[in-house]
């Protein structure tokens, strides 16, 4: 089956790098980098980096539509844009990266694209698009509102085709979605396992272990993202924690936790090998704190990262 990523909460991420950046400077900055991203969007990127076809489906503003159909043809041919076209302009978040002092800003715009008319045209097409054995990912903001029901509807509706669903997300909806048994895979991170519990946990393997099982009865796989601290994936069969080993240097952190995503995705492939898979996932990840997407190939990073996997 293919990998459907499909996000609600679309964007575009506009990073700017400078030199001794701070507050009420006017300063040149050295780089300013624009891509269609948003949670959904990155983990088709990561997925088309590492050489996997994808699609990426939900929703897209129509005033800048053809600009990201554009974008997407200039980085990569393995990104498949199915995006259904909502009324407005999808967002811009902005990125702030002072190189000098290794220190970053992060400004975020809400999302209005998902409304009661675009989530129903976005329904009709996954209807006519997802298929059985195919892994429909649902990453980033869902509507937990008066459109928490319409959201629902549209993973239910992927379900009902027969494809695997991987929610990563947080939230109302997770919750719902959780209760009906609906995802095969969640990726929280730490704060957002902590509400879906609606408890305390402390970030620690064996504890976030404990605290997780409760949820395999209704999710047989659970991958919690710790940042720098690496991750833990829970399962039916076993857990395992890992940890880059590799030292470098920090350049952005945005997207990690999708990057993560993509490459357990595409690490755990016919054969379910979750040691693989979280081994992959912790070295895209890494990659992608370190900067080096644009710059390494996939192969070329792979070997360069190192990375610790331990079973508990």
């Amino acid at each position: 089956g293919r990998v459907i990523t499909i996000g609600l909460s679309p964007a575009w991420d506009v990073c700017c790098r400078g030199r001794g950046l701070d507050w009420g400077c006017h300063a040149q900055i050295d780089e300013r980098v624009v891509r269609p991203a948003g949670k959904a969007m990155n983990v088709s990127s990561a997925l088309a980096w590492m050489g996997c076809e994808n699609v990426a489906a939900g929703l897209w503003g129509r005033d800048d539509y053809e600009a990201m159909r554009s974008a997407l043809r200039a980085r990569s041919a393995l990104v498949h844009a199915a995006m259904t076209a909502a009324q407005g302009r999808t967002r811009e978040n902005i990125t702030v990266v002072d190189t000098t002092g290794r220190r970053e800003m992060h400004l975020r715009q809400v999302s209005r694209l998902a409304t009661r008319a675009s989530l129903a045209c976005l329904q009709e097409t996954l209807t006519k698009t997802v298929g059985k054995n195919d892994i429909c990912v649902f990453a980033g903001a869902m509507p937990s509102d008066e459109l928490l029901d319409a959201g629902v509807a549209l993973v239910q509706t992927c379900h009902k085709q027969g494809a695997r669903i991987v929610a990563d997300t947080y939230g109302p909806v997770l919750e719902r979605l959780v209760d009906a048994g609906l995802p095969w895979l969640i990726a929280p991170n730490v704060e957002e396992l902590a509400q879906l519990l609606g408890a305390e946990v402390r970030d620690t393997p064996v504890a976030l272990a404990a605290m997780t099982r409760v949820l395999l009865e209704k999710v047989p796989t659970i991958l919690v993202s710790r940042g720098r601290k690496g991750a833990v994936l829970v399962t039916r069969t076993g857990v395992w924690t890992g940890r880059t080993t590799t030292r470098g240097r920090v350049l952005d952190t945005v997207g990690c936790g999708d990057y993560l995503l993509a490459g357990f995705l595409a690490g755990y492939g016919p054969r379910e090998n979750a040691r693989a898979a979280l081994t992959t996932a912790l070295k895209v990840a890494t990659a992608r704190a370190y900067g080096w997407i644009d710059s390494r190939t996939w192969r070329q990073a792979g070997r360069r990262i190192q990375v610790e996997i331990q079973r508990l």
